[in-house]
């Protein structure tokens, strides 16, 4: 196992496109044994092994997580009006879907399941009348939702949580979507949310150059995550769960993901 100070270091599995060889293969040059693991290949062939795979090969989870189909990322327009739980043409299917992984996830005995909510609109009702429903139900298999963070400012999902007031809800913290997205600074958002926060995606990004743009992820602490001062944000506010590394961008995602791991472990 592979630590910053108290907190295990991990890795999201599909930062390698759920390959569980180079999974292994990144596992046998860092010794990491924590993972986030995606669970929509166990969800869309009900009967394979995916899971029960990445149990032999004695992987440890940290998290799952689960994704949905309608989302378009291609630019920021179009996230906001596919992503997450917020389609209304997309909620049964989607109702299906968390709670598919909320079995699944209780099945393993893993505490935490995360997705994009989509973007938080504190005015949106059916939003909140459907995160209270998905989070009733990962209460009573003792699932905590994680909301990732980024797709509206801290102090917007500071309220919705406020109001919520929900056991079942936390906050998976990933400091890159911050910037990615053009919706605040990591550490104060971190100062401000501190108290919801069970799980961190180590991923570093750089801003858009143009406004209402995507920014550039970029290997951990090639960006503007400002390291140092970001973990330090977090032990102040009482973190106590783990540090997954994320890549979803870049052509030499072993290398990237082995120099974080390397980076968190030798306190770089």
């Amino acid at each position: 196992m592979k630590l910053y100070g108290n907190w295990p270091i991990g890795v999201c599995s599909w930062s390698f496109n759920n390959d569980l060889q180079e999974l292994n293969e990144l596992r046998m040059h860092t010794d990491i044994d924590r993972m986030h693991l995606a669970l929509n290949p166990q969800i869309d062939s009900p009967s394979g092994d995916y899971i029960e795979k990445f149990k032999a090969a004695g992987w440890n989870f940290s998290a799952t997580m689960v994704g949905f189909p309608q989302e378009n990322y291609s630019t920021l327009d179009s996230i906001r009006k596919t992503g997450g739980i917020v389609p209304d043409d997309c909620w049964e299917h989607n109702r299906k879907l968390v709670l598919d992984a909320i079995q699944l996830t209780a099945g393993l005995g893993v505490k935490y399941l995360e997705f994009h909510f989509g973007f938080v609109d504190n005015s949106n009702a059916a939003l909140v009348d459907r995160v209270k429903y998905l989070a009733d139900a990962a209460r009573e298999k003792d699932v905590v939702l994680l909301m990732e963070t980024g797709q509206e400012t801290a102090e917007t999902l500071a309220v919705f949580l406020e109001k919520l007031n929900h056991p079942a809800i936390g906050v998976n913290f990933d400091p890159a979507n911050m910037i990615l997205y053009g919706n605040g600074r990591p550490i104060e958002a971190v100062d401000l949310l501190g108290r919801w926060i069970k799980h961190v995606h180590i991923k570093d990004a750089v801003s858009a150059s143009v406004k209402n743009s995507w920014g550039r992820e970029v290997a951990w602490g090639d960006g503007e995550v400002c390291q140092g001062d970001f973990l330090d944000a977090l032990k102040r506010n009482g973190f106590a769960g783990t540090l997954s590394v994320e890549r979803e961008a870049g052509e030499s995602r072993m290398r990237d993901v082995t120099g974080a791991i390397t980076k968190l472990s030798q306190r770089i």
